[in-house]
């Protein structure tokens, strides 16, 4: 399997975890994902009055530097973890 396709594969697989992850890991992921998907952020930063959108941005801004490679398998890596976490969990 490509790199390509299992970033697809954990894209998917994100939708399936029982709990929802923290704030935080929610911004790792969506910065990641749209570096991987997107490349570097083209937009202006949101204003002060539209806090989610701008820690979003802030997210994706934060991984510009990454090439596509490297965002698709810190994603991986990241929703696996998510994945394990969720298991350990439901286990204990």
């Amino acid at each position: 399997m490509g790199l390509k396709e299992e970033f697809e594969e954990h894209a998917e697989k994100v939708n399936t975890l029982t709990e929802k992850p923290s704030n935080e890991d929610l911004l790792i992921i969506y910065g990641l994902y749209k570096q991987a998907k997107f490349g570097p952020v083209d937009t202006a930063r949101p204003g002060m009055f539209s806090p989610k959108e701008r820690a979003k941005w802030d997210a994706w801004k934060a991984v510009e530097a990454k090439s596509t490679e490297e965002a698709m398998n810190d994603y991986i890596t990241k929703v696996k973890q998510l994945l394990e976490d969720a298991a350990a969990k439901a286990s204990a």
